[in-house]
């Protein structure tokens, strides 16, 4: 196993749950699914919760099934685990860097993956379909424009 590689955002109900189901879908296709474990998590959530009804939809249209994904915590046995943590939001990173300084290495945003460095907006505000294609679309676009980075970063070059 190369690693793993653990996607962050608040509730575990859109932004992450999209980010998992979108890089397993890809590295299924790339014939590297299991070379790479692939998990999310939220800071603010509790466990066992289905995905917001909302980016079901959005992800379904994308053709990805999330349905059978359930919300989780994130723990400090999570941080310990990824290779790379993949966080929606400057203020998540700041938020994990201050809980957890040992991981600050490990620790960046998804659009950092594509050569960029903004916030993925949470859906969730907008309470709109559309709002969630949006946010699902660009999430597929960082992934499939970093993919390759996330591959380098999970194992450890970070140059």
């Amino acid at each position: 196993m190369a690693g793993m590689i653990l996607f962050v955002c608040t509730g575990n109900f859109s932004r992450s749950p999209m980010a998992e189901a979108i890089l397993k879908d890809l590295l299924e296709r790339d014939g590297k699914d299991k070379l790479y474990q692939v998990r999310s998590a939220g800071t603010w959530t509790r466990d066992g919760l289905s995905a917001s009804p909302l980016a079901l939809q959005a992800m379904e249209e994308l053709g990805v099934d999330i349905s059978a994904h359930r919300t989780h915590h994130l723990t400090s046995q999570d941080i310990d685990q990824a290779s790379l943590i993949i966080v929606m939001t400057h203020d998540h990173r700041e938020a994990l860097t201050l809980e957890f300084p040992q991981a600050r290495d490990r620790i960046w945003l998804l659009s950092e993956m594509a050569d960029k460095s903004h916030d993925v907006v949470d859906p969730s505000g907008g309470r709109s379909l559309d709002s969630h294609r949006a946010c699902a679309q660009e999430i597929k676009e960082l992934l499939h424009e970093g993919y390759l980075r996330i591959l380098q970063f999970t194992a450890g070059d970070t140059s």
